[in-house]
């Protein structure tokens, strides 16, 4: 069973859930802007990934303003979920992205 954090208009969290999908894997998606992640949640995954579960090249980052940037990136990510890094992915081992190191990780 796999955990997909990401957001459903996103190409790469469809390329990652679909490709889990046909290696016949159970998947749960939480899209993370219709289903805000929690505190516990979001501090679990900076604590694995550290700065870079910010998504400083996003369209929401570049929409931010310097005092906003600012912030610390627990109070970021809970006010702009877009912001996460995506796809986290957690089954055994609890990855960020996707790449063919991602896929057999997960996926075998």
């Amino acid at each position: 069973m796999l955990t997909l954090y990401g957001l459903k208009s996103c190409d790469t969290c469809r390329k990652a859930r679909r490709a889990a999908e046909n290696a016949g894997k159970s998947v749960t998606f939480v899209d993370v802007r219709d289903t805000p992640l929690d505190a516990t949640d979001l501090t679990r995954f900076l604590e694995a990934f550290g700065d870079k579960l910010v998504n400083k090249s996003s369209t929401t980052w570049r929409g931010l303003s310097e005092a906003e940037r600012a912030a610390p990136p627990l109070d970021l990510l809970k006010d702009h979920p877009t912001l996460m890094k995506r796809p986290v992915m957690e089954g055994e081992v609890l990855t960020l992205g996707w790449n063919a190191d991602i896929e057999k990780t997960h996926l075998g």
